[in-house]
């Protein structure tokens, strides 16, 4: 019998208070945990649209959550 190994896990911060959107959320803590992600990543992953996604990383970018790298978006320090 194979003894089971136990992973670190990373540390997620929380969520934002003033994220209401569940969407929101999500994306946030997908590129939290993904350290970054593309918008064709996030559709992928979260099996959202990509008008849906770009409109949650408008908002998350204009309140300073997230930024843009190239085609990558990743949670702001």
């Amino acid at each position: 019998m194979e003894s089971q190994k136990h992973r670190p896990t990373a540390r997620i911060d929380p969520v934002p208070d003033d994220l209401e959107s569940a969407q929101a959320k999500l994306v946030y803590i997908y590129l939290e945990a993904a350290d970054g992600a593309t918008v064709d990543e996030l559709g992928e992953i979260l099996a959202m649209k990509k008008i849906d996604i770009l409109s949650v990383l408008n908002s998350l970018s204009s309140a300073g959550y997230v930024t843009q790298t190239g085609a990558t978006y990743v949670v702001a320090n």
